[in-house]
């Protein structure tokens, strides 16, 4: 099954959502027509529109005022991903030329900087005042998780508490604001909305976690990207950091090649063949699990068919492959 069969009932909607982020990207500058159309274009799941369209289901729904929070959720999502994209130094993202690698950097931080104006510019759109706030402090948290990262990375001496912690900026935090924002802007009461609030929170968990697997497990066909990019990149995700406690060798290599990443050549294919041998990835679909069970758990006193998808989307979540 495909995620896009799970939210089939609000189809109509995300492809309207879709018209508008494109409408919203548009500028009187050549270059940031160019370089924002090229993110966009460059696809992904537009998770975040959805989760707000499905968590306005859960109550009342008027599609003019969902716009308004849902594509500003989208351009910042898209906004962090150039900026990561220059970050990480990355030539490539799902398959395709990264801003950075077809301009250069400048540009592509400008492109990212342009996207997050724009997602103000369409937020201050909402007669919702309970938006901005929760906006903003969402945008403030991911500055400092890019901070965080930009420290953790290359250090191997790193707690599941750090990583915890470092993903819920990163990933969580976004959804959970989706989900939050879609009951904000229909209306529900405010024991629905801390539950779509938390149910989004631990969903975002279980994805990224998810997400940290594939980087092992997928090929890269399936991720747009080498497998083991993110520690390539200096970046010890949860099936690493499990990985290292059983298996001693393992542990040397990724310390010698954190430790001097310029000199020391990580040999990616031993690495995820000893990783794949040990429990981690085992351990980290149980974290994963856990989470989605969360997720599900928040919504359980709210059974609807709206509340239903929300479910169905988080189990996929946690058990997708790819």
């Amino acid at each position: 099954m495909k995620l896009a069969e799970l939210y089939r009932h609000v189809k109509p909607e995300a492809a309207k959502l879709e018209k508008e982020i494109e409408a919203a990207i548009t500028s009187d500058h050549d270059v940031l027509e160019q370089t924002s159309a090229h993110i966009l274009q460059a696809g992904g799941k537009r998770i975040r529109p959805v989760f707000v369209l499905l968590s306005a289901k859960c109550s009342s729904y008027e599609f003019d005022e969902i716009k308004k929070v849902a594509v500003p959720l989208e351009l910042i999502h898209m906004a962090s991903l150039v900026h990561d994209d220059v970050i990480d130094d990355a030539d490539t993202r799902r398959g395709r030329e990264t801003i950075k690698s077809r301009w250069d950097n400048r540009t592509a931080m400008y492109t990212g900087d342009f996207l997050f104006a724009k997602a103000i510019q369409k937020a201050a759109e909402s007669k919702f005042l309970d938006v901005h706030p929760i906006l903003s402090r969402a945008m403030r948290e991911m500055c400092i998780g890019e901070i965080e990262q930009l420290q953790d990375q290359y250090h191997a001496d790193q707690s599941l508490k750090d990583y915890l912690r470092r993903i819920r900026r990163k990933t969580a935090l976004l959804i959970s604001v989706s989900c939050e924002l879609g009951a904000v802007v229909s209306g529900a009461d405010d024991d629905l909305r801390r539950a779509l609030k938390w149910y989004g929170y631990y969903a975002g968990m279980a994805f990224q976690v998810t997400d940290d697997i594939l980087d092992f497990t997928g090929s890269e066909k399936e991720l747009g990207k080498p497998a083991g990019s993110d520690l390539i990149q200096g970046n010890i995700t949860i099936p690493a950091l499990y990985a290292m406690e059983e298996d001693a060798e393992l542990n040397r290599m990724i310390r010698d090649y954190t430790n001097d990443p310029e000199r020391v050549h990580l040999p990616m294919d031993d690495v995820i063949r000893r990783l794949r041998q040990t429990n981690a990835i085992f351990k980290s679909r149980q974290l994963a699990d856990a989470y989605v069970n969360k997720a599900v758990m928040m919504l359980k006193p709210f059974a609807s068919a709206d509340t239903d998808s929300l479910i169905r989307i988080a189990h996929f979540i946690g058990g997708r492959r790819f």
